[in-house]
């Protein structure tokens, strides 16, 4: 599966300067105006993960694909977007297709860079952001009741939806996301959810934006946002979409020691990723051979017959059994012969549940 992260915040926060970073590449306009992204921006980043690389230079084979990561950079929002002020509602069907909301919060003051409100305030330009989302949630929740009101009639099946989209409609119309909805995991409930694809109901990682002297202390702005953000559960970052930006065309050790020169391990990208998979629980495994290494992402807890279905939905149909090896395994004996010489190598059936870091091999019949 490829991870959508949306990249969403007010206009001039830094969003299209992330996006250029991330990607490697000006795909995005960043210049000091509002509105300079008038088109979702999309690109497919592999995902930088040093086991594969790892076990490529065992398996030496002619390729080594890497799991992806699209990320949209999506146009800035302000108020009333959700009526079609600014640039409209055209924008969030775009976050609506994204797996996870990377929410970019200026955390700088910068008199040279123009702030659309005139002054930094980070809490209250989240407020501005999800409360566009909320209120373009409600629209499509409201939308989706006079459709059920019209079948509920004789229908137990459709009634109980109906009750349980107005329980969640009347939860939302007193200001609150559809993730924080106590019973958000009852079966109708998650339908909805999933039907509609609501914004509100996905995982937020609110991504502080600072400048290069903001990397290495937590100022005020950034507080403000990490007490926000564990009051609502979701993750946060602290990243410089400047220090990013400049980390373009650098190769790998001139990379580490920039970072190094400002205090910092791992590059924005990374941080990023490791959050991600963090928060919508997300693991790695691989598969190898000499035609090809190859990284896959499933879902924390999916068993061996769903990961199979990442290489090939045949596999998943048709599958029999997988062969196993765990990473720490593969690394300490270097092959896939010594492992299975050594008797680390498992065979799992359609009940295993899949770690993080699994090397496999499926047998399937089709």
């Amino acid at each position: 599966m490829a991870l959508g992260i949306g990249i969403v915040g007010l206009p001039n926060v830094g969003k299209s300067t992330l996006f250029n970073a991330l990607t490697k590449a000006q795909n995005a306009e960043a210049a000091n105006y509002p509105f300079c992204t008038i088109e979702p921006n999309k690109a497919v980043v592999p995902l930088p993960d040093e086991r594969l690389e790892k076990l490529a230079s065992f398996i030496k084979p002619a390729k080594v694909t890497h799991a992806t990561v699209d990320f949209v950079d999506i146009a800035g929002l302000v108020k009333g977007a959700s009526k079609g002020e600014g640039l409209g509602n055209q924008f969030l069907s775009n976050i609506r297709e994204t797996e996870a909301i990377l929410q970019v919060v200026r955390c700088f003051d910068n008199p040279d860079v123009v702030h659309v409100d005139g002054s930094v305030d980070p809490l209250r330009d989240i407020e501005v952001i999800e409360t566009e989302l909320l209120l373009a949630d409600v629209q499509t929740l409201e939308k989706k009741i006079d459709r059920l009101q019209k079948m509920a009639k004789g229908d137990k099946t459709t009634k109980l939806m109906l009750d349980d989209a107005e329980t969640l409609l009347k939860f939302m119309n007193e200001g609150n996301p559809a993730s924080l909805f106590a019973e958000k995991d009852r079966e109708t409930i998650r339908q909805l959810m999933n039907e509609l694809r609501l914004m509100t109901s996905k995982k937020t990682i609110y991504c502080t934006n600072v400048d290069e002297n903001g990397l290495n202390i937590n100022n005020e702005y950034v507080l403000k946002v990490a007490h926000f953000a564990e009051s609502r559960h979701c993750d946060w970052i602290k990243i410089s979409a400047k220090v990013e930006e400049e980390l373009i065309g650098l190769n790998e050790k001139e990379r580490h020691e920039f970072l190094e020169s400002y205090g910092v391990k791992k590059s924005g990208l990374e941080k990023v990723i490791r959050i991600s998979f963090h928060s919508l629980g997300l693991i790695s495994f691989f598969t190898g051979g000499p035609k090809e290494v190859r990284a896959c992402t499933i879902h924390k807890g999916e068993k061996a017959p769903r990961a199979a279905g990442e290489i090939h939905t045949d596999f998943e149909k048709g599958f029999i059994r997988a062969e196993v090896i765990s990473y720490d395994d593969y690394v300490n004996y270097g092959s896939e012969a010594a492992c299975k010489a050594a008797g680390v190598m498992r065979v799992e059936g359609k009940d295993y549940v899949v770690q993080d870091g699994d090397v496999m091999h499926f047998l399937f019949n089709v």
